[in-house]
């Protein structure tokens, strides 16, 4: 299923190596976001930074969102998640897509212009209709709670 999302290019800085964002390989799910700088900046250890990635995006349909998440790769081998674990961006944002970098590691850490540092997944949303009860009809996990499957 294909739907159009509009993109507005707000900022070329490395125009040479700028690109929309693509999908690394074929079963990708995630889009890569590259960071939109003149020159690279230090993300000093456990600290947090915007990083613009030059575009907007109008989704338009209420039906549809964008998630914007960390990349694994350099989550677990550098430190470098997102200062908001995830970012939502609704159906009628406009606004340039910024990347909010944290440093949770010990070690200063460089983000240079163009390099991959989230990754945006498009995902349908589920508006629903609330019915107010005065109870439910009890389940049999209902009856043991919060917790009760454990760990293993």
């Amino acid at each position: 299923m294909m739907n159009n999302i509009k993109v507005k290019i707000l900022n070329l800085h490395g125009k040479k190596n700028f690109s929309l964002p693509t999908y690394s390989t074929l079963g990708s799910s995630g889009l890569d976001l590259r960071a939109c700088l003149e020159k690279k900046i230090k993300l000093k250890a456990n600290e947090t930074i915007l990083i613009p990635t030059g575009i907007a995006i109008y989704i338009e349909n209420p039906y549809i969102t964008a998630i914007i998440l960390p990349r694994s790769g350099l989550g677990h081998k550098k430190g470098i998640v997102l200062g908001n674990l995830v970012g939502l961006i609704d159906s009628d944002y406009q606004g340039q897509l910024m990347v909010s970098l944290w440093n949770r590691s010990q070690k200063d850490f460089y983000v240079n212009p163009s390099d991959r540092v989230a990754q945006i997944v498009f995902i349908p949303i589920i508006k629903p209709c609330f019915s107010v009860v005065e109870e439910f009809d009890l389940t049999k996990r209902a009856e043991k709670g919060f917790g009760h499957s454990g760990v293993s």
